[in-house]
């Protein structure tokens, strides 16, 4: 695939569309491709996380060994919060068919974010506005499962 192709993928994912062209071009350029065959094991619950994954072909399904699963798909990114912060991976994420990969590692993601301080802001905004609505998700969950 070309860099065009890559840059494209990478618009597709809501969190990375918040970085803009020029630094969707860096992470495309400085990320790598990897094959992964049906069945084979991406990562696994534990492993270090030092990358995140943009699903490109296929599908993996990421399991945490209880009730939550998930299956990826194209465009797809499995692993955003290790891209900017040291984790262990909370989940195993296993390719259902033969698939492929962009890996993104946090030191270029963190390169990416230091030379475009708008694309970091916009990203923390994002994180943080998040975390908010996950706030109030609990709080009224919270409220329905102890009434006053």
């Amino acid at each position: 695939m070309s860099i065009e192709d890559d840059i494209a993928l990478l618009e597709r994912v809501p969190t990375l569309q918040l970085l803009g062209s020029d630094s969707l071009r860096m992470l495309a350029i400085g990320s790598e491709q990897r094959n992964v065959q049906g069945g084979e094991t991406l990562f696994r619950e534990g492993d270090t996380a030092d990358c995140g994954y943009v699903v490109q072909r296929g599908a993996l399904r990421v399991h945490d060994g209880g009730d939550a699963e998930i299956v990826a798909g194209p465009g797809a990114l499995i692993g955003e919060l290790a891209l900017v912060v040291e984790m262990r991976r909370p989940a195993n994420a296993v390719a259902l068919e033969p698939s492929t990969v962009v890996r993104i590692s946090r030191s270029l993601f963190q390169r990416v974010l230091e030379s475009d301080p708008a694309s970091a802001r916009r990203l923390r905004d994002e994180f943080a506005d998040r975390a908010n609505r996950i706030t109030a998700d609990i709080r009224i969950a919270g409220e329905r499962l102890i009434p006053d």
